[in-house]
């Protein structure tokens, strides 16, 4: 059964920021473009590298290992379409910053 898992305050992931974070188990990317959150599996397919720790230019998100880029609104890869990023559901009450985890995790 999914549910949310809290994984961040807001103020630790200002527009145009990223952030690793961890969901249980999981290690969660979480992205603020223009003040919308989006959250990818925080592990790039390519080599593990770690897609929170990347550089964010708008909506794109740059593995700092690989050079690997993702679009994160919908974790699609922007060379090769095909691969696609597992993304999470996000949503902000009071401050804190929760994804859902669970009943296959991230979704595509």
């Amino acid at each position: 059964m999914s549910h949310w898992v809290r994984i961040a305050s807001l103020t630790d992931c200002p527009p145009g920021a990223s952030l690793e974070c961890v969901a249980e188990d999981r290690i969660v990317a979480l992205f603020n473009v223009e003040g919308e959150l989006f959250a990818l599996d925080g592990i790039c397919p390519h080599q593990g590298g770690p897609l929170g720790k990347g550089a964010l230019s708008g909506c794109i998100i740059t593995c700092p290992w690989h050079g690997f880029q993702f679009d994160v609104t919908n974790g699609r890869n922007v060379s090769s379409p095909a691969i696609v990023q597992g993304r999470y559901d996000v949503k902000v009450e009071d401050g804190a910053v929760y994804v859902t985890v669970g009943d296959g995790d991230a979704i595509s």
